[in-house]
């Protein structure tokens, strides 16, 4: 087995695009793996594909957008595995719109609880079980993160927030031993984030 051997990673958005294929290599490396999205369906899916190159693979329901749902999350996880090592904030959705084209403000909200909120609601809970194991919290940002791109002005906005909540954090765990890590990626094929994104009306583009 590779490096992740016996560790514990919890993966949330894992029920397609890059959250699936991560889960997939971590259970390659020989890694316990517990998977979390809203489409249970979907997430039975990656969880098979898993459990075929390592069996040891748990399949959480629920919205990173409830606060409850990511308590479940982590205690379900712990119950299961009896540790997380790694907590990898990847659900994320976007939007794909110029801002005075834009008829449902609602939509900034929603990108800022699934981009941002989405993954303190997950971190909050599993903090304490990363500093047991010296663990680490990875968000899957972007590099909207840093630099404002046009047609995204919500979807940069929220990440700029992940940025900064991870960049406070870090210096806060610093001590206990827990490492925070944020990726900030560029353009991804086969994510689907594109088809996924929100347009003026506030809808997913398909």
């Amino acid at each position: 087995m590779g490096k992740l051997s016996e560790k514990t990673v919890v993966i949330t958005g894992a029920s397609s695009g890059l959250g699936a294929t991560l889960a997939v290599e971590c259970a390659k490396e020989g890694a316990q793996v517990a998977i979390f999205a809203r489409n249970g369906g979907k997430l039975e899916e990656v969880a098979k594909a898993c459990g075929d190159v390592r069996g040891e693979t748990l399949a959480v329901v629920g919205d990173v957008t409830v606060p409850e749902d990511g308590e479940r999350l982590v205690a379900e996880t712990v119950d299961r595995f009896g540790r997380i090592d790694y907590l990898v904030a990847n659900a994320g959705v976007s939007m794909w719109t110029l801002f005075e084209e834009v008829e449902d403000l609602e939509l900034f909200r929603k990108l800022m609880e699934v981009n941002y909120l989405g993954a303190v609601y997950c971190v909050h809970p599993a903090l304490q079980y990363l500093q047991e194991s010296g663990g680490v919290f990875v968000a899957v940002s972007s590099i909207q993160g840093k630099v404002g791109v046009p047609l995204h002005t919500g979807y940069s906005a929220s990440k700029h927030a992940l940025q900064g909540f991870c960049d406070a954090l870090r210096m806060e765990v610093e001590e206990s031993g827990v490492g925070v890590m944020t990726v900030l990626l560029h353009w991804l094929r086969g994510t689907q984030l594109r088809k996924n994104a929100f347009g003026g009306d506030g809808q997913a583009l398909g």
